[in-house]
């Protein structure tokens, strides 16, 4: 049963001024709190109204009246005891139903809110990704204009080292530009490396200084390798450029294996 239902049949009652007694008296304390149903009668009102504006014809009989509140008497009414009980859900609900409902609505919307804290924090995590995949692109393409500005730089060294011994042999080529310390150093036909084995770069300064370990590399299957921009000190003049066969990790401090390829100068 709806939280009005059993003052449905009371209102309509009301409205044609045929309530009469205590019921008419529990309907009026009822309005006084109840706006739904006071909406209710002012349109039940209002439907009469216009019913009587636009009604013609004969006058009906005078015991017309009687037969229809006759009729509406013997339809079955609810007993008291179900009237109360009625009262009592209606006073249930408005005690417990609607806090309750405004419990799940808040449970809703922080659920709801939980969600959308979750996707905020999927979507910090991509936006930081793109800006660490938009940095390593733009340090690589720093790092290959570097390497062109040093392949077409004309005041750029260039020296081509040969291998020591029979052709064909083992070649390389260094690009240094001394201002801005960018070495580029390319190597082909290398043999491949012995056992902890490792091909060490060193720059011989112009001054006569100690060798400059400028990088460990091994070769590929066709014997090519490459070294771009390793770490060296600023200023420094080349002499020459050498590869030497020293252990895995490198001498690093000055030469101590063969040499495998030396710079022959342009």
């Amino acid at each position: 049963m709806s939280v009005h239902e059993q003052f449905a049949e009371d209102v309509a009652l009301y409205a044609l001024e045929s309530l009469e007694g205590g019921e008419r008296q529990t309907l009026e304390t009822h309005l006084e709190g109840c706006g739904s149903c006071r909406r209710e009668l002012e349109l039940l009102r209002g439907d009469l109204s216009l019913l009587s504006l636009t009604t013609t014809g004969p006058k009906p009989p005078g015991r017309a009246r009687q037969r229809l509140m006759s009729a509406m008497a013997e339809e079955p009414r609810l007993p008291l005891a179900a009237q109360a009980s009625a009262r009592q859900q209606r006073s249930w609900w408005s005690a417990l139903g609607w806090p309750a409902l405004r419990w799940v609505a808040a449970a809703a919307l922080l659920v709801a809110g939980i969600g959308l804290l979750r996707q905020n924090s999927t979507l910090q995590q991509d936006v930081a990704s793109l800006r660490a995949q938009f940095t390593d692109q733009g340090s690589k393409l720093e790092q290959a204009n570097e390497v062109v500005a040093t392949l077409l730089d004309p005041e750029a060294q260039k020296i081509e080292l040969v291998a020591v011994g029979n052709k064909p042999q083992p070649r390389g080529k260094a690009i240094y530009q001394r201002r801005n310390r960018n070495l580029i150093f390319f190597a082909s036909n290398l043999p491949a490396l012995p056992a902890e084995k490792i091909y060490e770069l060193w720059l011989f300064p112009a001054n006569g200084g100690a060798p400059i370990a400028a990088g460990i590399f091994k070769p590929d299957a066709r014997g090519s390798a490459t070294v771009v921009n390793p770490p060296l000190p600023e200023g420094v003049e080349a002499k020459n450029f050498v590869v030497t066969l020293e252990p895995e990790s490198g001498s690093h401090e000055s030469p101590r294996g063969t040499p495998v390829i030396v710079g022959v100068g342009e």
